[in-house]
């Protein structure tokens, strides 16, 4: 089971991550994304899906038109966590 991310550990970890946010009153992080158009917003999330399947960790996300906003916490650890880390750098390469 994955831990839920604390002290210098989950500070490290927030610093090392561009744009991504803490979620007041919930232990997550999300961002907002926004595209040329729908079809370049669906493409982003199609391949945020692949990425997130193989990691069998799926994000909680929100999309209107262009604009998709993600939202990552480890429901298993209660919180943010390492895998939470690793697939918001795997987004933002996605979304590049």
């Amino acid at each position: 089971m994955t831990e839920k991310l604390a002290g210098a550990t989950r500070a490290a970890a927030l610093q090392s991550l561009k744009d991504w946010a803490e979620v007041a009153g919930r232990d997550a992080i999300k961002k907002s994304f926004q595209f040329k158009d729908f079809n370049a917003a669906w493409g982003f999330m199609s391949k945020v899906a692949l990425a997130a399947e193989k990691m069998d960790h799926h994000p909680e996300w929100f999309n209107v038109y262009n604009k998709v906003e993600i939202t990552l916490s480890t429901h298993d650890a209660g919180g943010l966590s390492s895998r939470d880390v690793e697939l918001a750098k795997i987004i933002d390469k996605l979304a590049g």
